[in-house]
Parts: structure tokens; C-alpha cells; sequence
């Protein structure tokens, strides 16, 4: 039925543009979180690449589950 309102009057770009943004907002600080209480730096980075690059990727990947099951999903 929200689809349906959104479609016919114009306002489903506009709805989902919003919601993008709440989404982009939220995985952002979801990520700094999860940096900070993993610990994982810059200086990480610098040291070790690689553990640096397999840290994000999973602290991305979890931040985006969180997102979905959130916003997306609810």
C-alpha cells in the first residue's frame, strides 16, 4: 500500500533518496563504531595492509547486515 501512495503521487524518488541517505548515515557511524571498539587504525594500516583490508571488509559486511535487517528489512 506505501508503494502504491509513493508511485502515485510522485513521491517515491524523493522517499527513496531519503532513505538512502538515513542508510549511508547510519553505516558510517556503524563503521566508526566498530573500528574503535575493534581497534582497528591507521597505523594498522600502514604495518599490515592486508589484516587492515580483511578487518573493513568484515566490519563492512556486518555493518551492512545491521543496516539491512534495520531499515531495510523491518
Amino acid at each position: 500500500i506505501r508503494f502504491n501512495d509513493l508511485c502515485l503521487s510522485g513521491e517515491l524518488w524523493t522517499y527513496l533518496a531519503d532513505l538512502n541517505e538515513q542508510a549511508q548515515n547510519r553505516l558510517d557511524c556503524i563503521i566508526a563504531h566498530m573500528k574503535e571498539v575493534e581497534g582497528i587504525t591507521e597505523e594498522l594500516k600502514v604495518q599490515d595492509q592486508m589484516a587492515w583490508v580483511g578487518a573493513m571488509n568484515s566490519i563492512r559486511s556486518r555493518a551492512e547486515e545491521i543496516i539491512l535487517s534495520e531499515m531495510i528489512f523491518a
